[in-house]
């Protein structure tokens, strides 16, 4: 596509949702909700491993290191990313938090289809948590995989609270040495600008396209892949002139669990001198593909299989559209670190993405046509600062009908030139028709002018978001929600 002005194209997409053939199909518009008594039935219903886990979760506000630099930001227990954590598969989870920050927050376990009160959602699933207050949450994870937990309370997300979760499978067969989970972000808290500061400058075009790179730390910018110009971006909470070492063994293998929990950032990441094998996109498994480099939008994850070679390699992560790179370094071996600037050879290669992947046979969704088909049509503009879905702005957006038990289709379009992540609550769908070859997921990353079709079955009763997984979008309205009724 030839170079556009993206504000001017963007402002003729307002209002897109009104386009000839753009339209939701409800063929039963019966707006009574199902209730409690639903959710309790389904959470009834689900296999119980016979354990219970239990945990307890602080979020406040802490002093960190970042590379010698030292920001005051907020974070889960004592450590950025919180500590992981880990339980297996049909594990009922009991986590009991405690808010002590001075605003309220919230949990919201991504990617999980747990019980509908327990999402975290204010005003929506689960009550805000106020300073000083406490919640137990207490819910049994059906799916293995790699998951992870952050606020879904306004910019909180562009902060530092947010932590892996991991889902293990005690069936699957395990064959690697080492299994890592590998978190990336954005970051700005406590060194630039602070992100209620930087969601104020997009919404008053106070700090828009129009400021220089460079001049200030946390400002906003013009680009396609992403808003906002971050002071630096972070693997596993150090950045780049302070990585974090991974030790192992040559010929070792290597589980890695990549998470993207940036706020406003695409990655491209690769290993160094290796070839990594996917295994595992948002939790479920899929066809082995091997490649050196992948796409990663925020609220996305992937497991690959290493194996590794002898020496310092560093995993890398380029901000797409930003020319910035997190790193961390693999250690199997003596060797010199390379240099902060070291760009691997791998980054110059054109990147997988997930419509390339192919599901398992036993993750595939039963073969039906959809009972119900809605279309989730984005768009947006930069001036003003205002993204929307089917022409609205959240919660102005009209929600997304089903009941109980119908395989729901819905055909996102990406009507604006910016990448938007698609993050639906509650339901993992699959790619592309159910039953065919496309990959399961809960979060997908929509290319400037590209759409999708993703089916999923309607199991899971409740009200649910479907928004942005960039919070300065979803917080300028792409957002809405999908609601059962019977």
């Amino acid at each position: 596509m030839p170079q556009i002005s993206r504000r001017g194209l963007l402002a003729g997409m307002v209002g897109i949702g009104t386009v000839a053939g753009i339209a939701t199909l409800e063929l039963r518009p019966n707006r009574h909700q199902l209730g409690v008594s639903a959710i309790q039935t389904r959470e009834s219903g689900l296999t119980w491993s016979g354990k219970t886990r239990s945990f307890s979760l602080k979020s406040r506000m802490a002093q960190i290191d970042l590379g010698g630099l030292l920001a005051n930001t907020w974070i889960y227990g004592d450590t950025l990313p919180g500590k992981a954590i880990r339980i297996g598969k049909n594990d009922r989870v009991r986590v009991a938090f405690e808010n002590e920050l001075l605003v309220p927050t919230s949990v919201h376990w991504h990617g999980l289809a747990i019980r509908n009160d327990m999402d975290g959602v204010p005003g929506i699933t689960t009550p805000e948590v106020l300073p000083g207050s406490k919640f137990d949450f207490n819910f049994i994870a059906p799916d293995a995989g790699t998951y992870w937990f952050h606020p879904h309370s306004g910019t909180q997300l562009d902060r530092g609270l947010y932590a892996p979760l991991i889902v293990e499978d005690p069936y699957e067969n395990a064959d690697y040495d080492h299994d890592w989970v590998l978190v990336l972000d954005d970051w700005t808290d406590g060194v630039g600008k602070n992100p209620d500061e930087i969601l104020f400058d997009l919404q008053s075009d106070t700090g828009g396209a129009s400021s220089m790179p460079g001049m200030d730390m946390g400002t906003t910018q013009g680009m396609d892949s992403g808003d906002v110009n971050y002071p630096m971006y972070l693997i596993n909470g150090r950045p780049i002139n302070d990585p974090d070492v991974l030790q192992a063994r040559p010929g070792q293998r290597v589980r890695l669990r990549v998470i993207n929990a940036g706020a406003d950032t695409i990655f491209d990441i690769a290993l160094s001198e290796h070839i990594m094998k996917v295994t595992h996109t948002d939790g479920f498994p899929v066809e082995h593909y091997e490649t050196a480099l992948l796409r990663i939008g925020m609220g996305e994850r992937y497991d690959f299989i290493v194996t590794l070679k002898d020496g310092v390699f560093p995993f890398v992560a380029d901000a797409l559209g930003k020319s910035n790179l997190a790193r961390a370094l693999i250690r199997t071996g003596t060797g010199i670190s390379p240099l902060d600037t070291f760009r691997p050879k791998e980054l110059a290669g054109d990147p997988l993405t997930s419509n390339q992947l192919r599901a398992l046979d036993n993750v595939r969704l039963p073969r039906r046509r959809p009972d119900r088909i809605h279309d989730l049509v984005l768009s947006g503009s930069m001036q003003p600062y205002e993204w929307m879905i089917n022409g609205h702005m959240y919660p102005h957006t009209k929600p997304l009908l089903a009941q109980q038990g119908e395989m729901v289709r819905i055909r996102m379009r990406n009507m604006s030139m910016m990448y938007h992540p698609i993050h639906v609550h509650g339901h993992t769908f699959q790619i592309g028709n159910a039953g065919g070859m496309g990959a399961r997921k809960d979060t997908i990353l929509l290319p400037p002018m590209g759409g999708v079709n993703v089916d999923f079955l309607a199991t899971n009763p409740g009200q649910w978001m479907i928004h942005c997984h960039n919070a300065y979008h979803a917080e300028s309205g792409m957002m809405t929600r999908f609601e059962y009724v019977s």
